[in-house]
């Protein structure tokens, strides 16, 4: 995953920023491990056939280092043959068990604070924080518990390049706050774009109207109700995870199990909540269980959005928030109004960006789509420790290079710069933080689907990024782009 440190600005100018690249980088001589495994299976079946015979033998054996070699070399969508085993091997085990369908059982009942998702989030629990009333979500297996808080901000663009210089600077210290706490696990930034319900232009008129069943009271009342659904909206959360792991001391000092971990993550959400003020965007409390389900009804059945929106009570139990059915296939994934393509930003942009590089994809209109930047903090220990393995390993190919008399790569050398600035920056006292970015796309037919596919990718190529699709994990990659629930692929 991509890497990028967090600077300060010390001009009023907008000032350009810069991705690491994602790391290519093998064990040796450029090969990964797998790579390396099925390298050797090859030359041990071949010197083995020449040792014990030559001729007869080599050709009995030539199946096996032939497919070792195609596996080792032969690039498939530009990643090594051997690496797509394990999603084949998966996706296999997965078609026979019949993991590929959900369908909810509406008779049987589910477990008190369960929540009703498919696959591994059917484990989920729900828990109502008692001082803040915020609803979070408690995954027993992975010991995290979640919070989400529902943020609005002028927007970016429309700022004049000091105050988005000033803007940026003050994001980078919100990051730089969460790397420093070390309890916490993730930290999600979900961007979506929703149908207008029109409650605003219901509300205004409510108030301010003439209803006197006059001709241009009742056309003007029915442009209203027709106009809201026919937009487009964008709201932006933060998800915030607790690592219960790393704060199991303190957790316990709170009072042990999931209340202790309640009130450790409310100090964390209190100190959030303060990091973003400083920075100017306004926060508007942490979300109800109501809410959450309302979120997460909506991602699964897109075409009923408008309606619990415009319709407050409806769908806020988070017992009857998931999808209906489920059905997944290798490059796409469908529910219950709608369905869905994933991709992965698998390039960040390699050269100096300003920072609204990202406004192509977000700022596109007619998709319906999420934006969901996963970040994962790094503590400062941790780092350095990562920093300097990487620097080893840098020099240790380097010098296994020069021994055979390879050239050396530009693209290593530009990795190991990254390095070296990874190391400066955090020297610095700034924050090293792990980014992955998930684009799901959504549409009521696959024709409409692939033509939003196909926008966003050529929205991605302006930003200066690589996307790619998500094969044969799309379920697992859904949850994780259109659900605030800090989730990973």
């Amino acid at each position: 995953m991509p890497t990028k440190q967090t600077e300060p600005a010390t001009s009023a100018e907008l000032v350009p920023v810069k991705f690491s690249r994602l790391t290519r980088r093998g064990i040796l001589l450029g090969l990964s491990l797998s790579q390396l495994i099925t390298l050797a299976t090859g030359i041990l079946s071949l010197v083995g056939a020449l040792y014990a015979g030559g001729g007869i033998l080599l050709a009995y054996t030539a199946p096996v280092w032939a497919i070792a070699a195609a596996l080792t070399w032969i690039p498939i969508a530009g990643r090594p043959a051997v690496e797509w085993l394990p999603v084949a091997f998966w996706w296999l085990w997965r078609s026979t068990g019949g993991q590929l369908l959900y369908r909810r059982r509406v008779v049987t009942p589910r477990p008190a604070g369960a929540l009703a998702l498919p696959g591994d989030m059917a484990r989920l629990r729900e828990y109502t924080d008692p001082e803040t009333e915020a609803g979070m979500i408690h995954d027993p297996h992975a010991q995290t518990l979640t919070v989400v808080c529902e943020v609005s901000h002028p927007a970016f663009v429309l700022l004049d390049p000091g105050e988005q210089e000033r803007r940026v600077t003050s994001w980078g210290r919100v990051l730089a706050t969460v790397c420093r706490s070390g309890r916490i696990a993730t930290l999600q930034v979900l961007e979506r774009t929703l149908p207008d319900s029109g409650t605003g232009l219901a509300e205004w008129w409510a108030a301010h109207g003439t209803a006197d069943d006059t001709w241009a009271a009742t056309t003007y009342a029915e442009l209203i109700d027709r106009a809201g659904p026919a937009g487009e909206r964008h709201a932006t959360t933060l998800s915030l995870s607790l690592d219960m792991k790393s704060s199991a001391r303190q957790i316990r000092t709170a009072g042990g199990g999931i209340r202790g971990a309640a009130a450790v993550l409310c100090q964390e959400m209190s100190t959030l909540v303060a990091a973003l003020r400083s920075a100017d965007l306004t926060p508007s409390g942490w979300l109800s269980p109501g809410e959450i389900a309302v979120i997460l009804r909506s991602a699964y059945d897109p075409a009923i959005a408008a309606t619990l929106e415009r319709h407050g009570e409806l769908g806020q139990s988070l017992a009857t928030a998931g999808p209906v059915a489920v059905n997944e296939s290798w490059t796409r994934i469908r529910t219950d109004s709608a369905h869905h393509a994933v991709l992965w930003v698998s390039e960040w942009p390699r050269s100096m960006v300003y920072p609204g590089f990202l406004s192509p994809v977000l700022l596109s209109t007619g998709i319906q789509r999420s934006f969901s930047l996963i970040c994962t903090p790094m503590r400062s220990d941790q780092a350095a420790r990562d920093i300097r393995k990487k620097r080893v390993e840098h020099i240790s190919d380097q010098a296994q290079r020069a021994k055979i008399g390879q050239i050396e790569d530009a693209a290593h050398t530009a990795e190991y710069q990254d390095v070296l600035q990874q190391e400066a920056d955090l020297t610095a006292g700034h924050g090293v933080l792990r980014y992955t970015g998930l684009i799901s796309v959504s549409a009521p037919t696959v024709e409409e689907l692939e033509a939003g596919v196909a926008a966003i990718e050529q929205a991605a190529i302006q930003a200066s990024c690589e996307t790619r699709l998500l094969v044969g994990q799309q379920a697992a990659a859904f949850t994780a782009a259109a659900l605030p629930l800090c989730r990973r692929v």
